[in-house]
C-alpha cells in the first residue's frame, strides 16, 4: 500500500454548498472505501488549501482513479502527492 497526501481547494460550486462539506466528506470515504482505499485524516484548514487529507491505496492508478471520481463532482479541486515512508524513503536512498 503506498501513501498519499491531498492538497484540495473548493471550487465555486464546493463553496456555495460548503454546508454539506462534512456529508461529502463521509459519502469521499465510503467510496474510498469501496475502491480499496483507506482515508486516514481529513482536515478543513485555512490558507492556501481549504482541506488536507491523508489517505493510503493500493497503488497510484487506484488513488488517481479515486481523486478523479471526486473532482468529476465538481466541487474540489486537488492535488495529489505520493508520499513515502521513513523506512521506504530509507531503502529508496540506499540505491543511490
Amino acid at each position: 500500500m503506498a501513501w498519499y497526501v491531498v492538497l484540495a481547494n473548493f471550487t465555486d460550486q464546493g463553496i456555495r454548498a460548503v454546508k454539506d462539506t462534512a456529508k461529502r466528506a463521509k459519502v469521499f470515504r465510503e467510496t474510498a472505501g469501496a475502491m480499496g482505499v483507506k482515508i486516514k485524516d481529513i482536515y478543513w484548514t485555512l490558507g492556501h488549501h481549504d482541506v488536507v487529507l491523508t489517505m493510503e491505496a493500493p497503488d497510484d492508478e487506484t488513488a488517481a482513479a479515486l481523486m478523479m471520481k471526486v473532482g468529476a463532482l465538481g466541487n474540489l479541486t486537488s492535488q495529489t502527492l505520493r508520499a513515502f515512508t521513513e523506512p521506504e524513503i530509507a531503502a529508496i536512498v540506499s540505491r543511490v
